[in-house]
């Protein structure tokens, strides 16, 4: 079983950036697709950033050319490094892991972590 444990959320001012970190269970992260949602009250959970095994990436249009999306396989630990935090990225923020790339959507696995707060605010 992967367990995921989330860190590096908080308070950041607009403009501000914060590095979020997801370290997984077992020797198995390797071989894992990684991913970074976030949820709002009442929305639904959406996909932020994706790493696959072979290091591909994928970003949601919301995010590209702020966030990055990386993967320390010796350390069994993927961040999402965010920069230009705007007020609409405050949320929740999920990690995933053992999702799958078909063509240009990116589904998710079944592991998360337990989600960590992100406030963007002056």
């Amino acid at each position: 079983q992967v367990q995921l444990v989330e860190s590096g959320g908080g308070l950041v001012q607009p403009g501000g950036s914060l590095r979020l970190s997801c370290a997984a269970s077992g020797s198995i992260f390797s071989i894992l697709a990684m991913a970074w949602y976030r949820q709002t009250p009442g929305n639904q959970r959406e996909l932020v950033a994706a790493v696959t095994v072979g290091g591909n990436t994928n970003y949601a249009d919301s995010v590209k050319g702020r966030f990055t999306i990386s993967r320390e396989n010796a350390k069994n630990t993927v961040y999402l490094q965010m920069n230009s935090l705007k007020p609409e990225d405050t949320a929740v923020y999920y990690c995933n892991a053992g999702g799958s790339v078909g063509g240009s959507h990116f589904y998710r696995g079944d592991y998360w972590g337990q989600g960590t707060q992100v406030t963007v605010s002056s």
